[in-house]
């Protein structure tokens, strides 16, 4: 997480818990059961360590309104989804021939660091033209971090663009009749000089 955007989490998250998340096996002066009885669960603290984690290593970051947004690259993945056009059983899809390239874009508040659910997202893969390569409205997965993200096939080697359009979330909104709704305004990023290459 963002530095600025981690500060409020870790005024809230117990020492022990604190120590857990950056690598400890067990938290000090905190027993198990005192840690889940209070404070941020481990399980979202793994989520926010491993997604910075992987931004630094597989991609990149960057604001624009109300969000901070992420993008990872990896080698294309399978996932589960649902047979007879999503309405059956969750079976397992593995990439189809051609897929190289799993590219992840995380939408997440500036202001709290949350990820945001319910955004539709489209992202394009532009290479150096200034031609749209692929371009794909991405799903919304569950996995260590929730994250948006879809399979692309990319022709060849090389360095791409690649242009994330975030729509409103389409969630309802609290709040008072004389106050702007949170995230109520579209916005699109972009990563430019992004390396895609068969094996990522």
């Amino acid at each position: 997480m963002h530095r600025s955007a981690l500060r409020p989490l870790l005024i809230t998250l117990p020492l022990g818990l604190l120590l857990t998340a950056c690598g400890s096996d067990k938290t000090v002066g905190t027993s198990d059961d005192e840690a889940a009885g209070h404070g941020v669960p481990a399980g979202v603290v793994e989520q926010y360590a491993v997604l910075e984690k992987e931004i630094a290593e597989r991609g990149g970051e960057t604001t624009a309104g109300d969000y901070r947004v992420g993008y990872i690259v990896e080698a294309a993945e399978p996932w589960f989804q649902g047979e007879h056009g999503g309405h059956g059983a969750l079976v397992n899809r593995e990439p189809a021939e051609g897929e190289t390239h799993h590219i992840e874009i995380i939408p997440m508040e500036a202001a709290t660091g949350r990820i945001v659910p319910d955004v539709p997202v489209r992202l394009e893969v532009v290479d150096g033209t200034g031609k749209v390569v692929q371009a794909q409205d991405l799903n919304f997965y569950h996995a260590t971090f929730f994250h948006y993200a879809n399979n692309f096939s990319i022709p060849q080697d090389g360095t791409y663009t690649l242009r994330a359009t975030l729509r409103p979330p389409t969630f309802l909104r609290h709040g008072a009749r004389d106050e702007k709704p949170p995230l109520s305004a579209p916005v699109t990023v972009i990563f430019r000089n992004v390396p895609l290459k068969n094996g990522n």
